[in-house]
């Protein structure tokens, strides 16, 4: 995996290494260890209990009585400023413009906490939507004309080989398809170490999975989904938050919430003059 600093975060390097590189990148430097220490304080708060809240691509052959093991915290914005800092990071923001274009949005901001023992997730994509492990709800084919989709791991404990650091396979993101038990995942995957600040940002069509935590501390990470503007979010984040909130968001957040984007709009209720450039 191709590594960064905040300074030499090149977006067109970065999303030529998206297309076609690796897949994935590291980027150091982007948050300070207090900010590391405040997010993660928060999920632990928030992931204590046992959740009946799993996270997607558990696997199939996992111990049902571990499932416990690997938890989920949504709706983060509402929990903690500190995560709106991380969404709308610029560093992330320029490189994310490159990639899905200038009015993109946020499909999920969550966190995913995996315990000692936790048994990792199936190999899969999040792309061109985070379901396509669904492939009969989803248009024959996959499309590969532009990207719908970006992952970025802010991580709050080391990823290591050991703890089951996200596994991927560099370059499987030209395949163009989900992955399959005969393209031995786990015999060439490579995995996004890193320490706590660091960050994992992927292409979701990159052949990828949380693997099992081997490890005696946590393995968490804040997991943020990006999508191009007409993309139907994970999460309905403005529901879910106060309307102060939205009401005092920074002109990037309510990008990201999807707020500059009105669609869809009963059109024929709609002002003439925000009519203009719709035909």
């Amino acid at each position: 995996m191709k590594r960064f600093t905040a300074q030499t975060a090149d977006p067109q390097a970065i999303v030529h290494e998206l297309l076609h590189g690796g897949g994935a990148v590291g980027i150091s430097g982007l948050f300070t260890p207090e900010e590391i220490a405040e997010a993660r304080a928060i999920v632990m708060e928030h992931s204590e209990e046992e959740s009946e809240k799993v996270t997607h691509f558990q696997g199939a052959a996992a111990d049902a009585g571990k499932l416990n093991l690997q938890r989920r915290v949504w709706n983060l914005l509402g929990k903690g400023e500190v995560f709106s800092r991380m969404a709308a990071h610029p560093v992330l923001m320029d490189i994310l413009r490159a990639f899905l274009g200038t009015e993109f949005i946020m499909g999920s901001i969550a966190a995913n906490r995996i315990l000692p023992g936790g048994p990792g997730q199936e190999p899969h994509v999040d792309y061109p939507y985070w379901d396509f492990h669904k492939p009969e709800t989803h248009p024959v084919g996959l499309n590969g004309s532009f990207p719908m989709n970006a992952q970025v791991s802010v991580l709050l404990d080391p990823f290591t080989e050991e703890s089951g650091a996200t596994g991927y396979v560099p370059g499987s993101q030209k395949e163009l398809r989900y992955p399959t038990k005969a393209d031995k995942f786990h015999e060439n995957c490579e995995q996004m170490t890193g320490e706590p600040g660091d960050v994992a940002l992927f292409y979701g069509v990159t052949w990828h999975c949380a693997m099992p935590n081997n490890a005696d501390h946590d393995r968490s990470a804040i997991l943020i989904q990006y999508l191009p503007k007409f993309v139907k979010p994970m999460e309905d984040m403005p529901a879910a938050l106060p309307k102060s909130f939205v009401e005092e968001a920074s002109p990037d957040i309510r990008q990201l919430l999807g707020l500059n984007y009105p669609y869809p709009e009963i059109l024929d209720a709609a002002k003439a003059g925000n009519t203009e450039g719709r035909k």
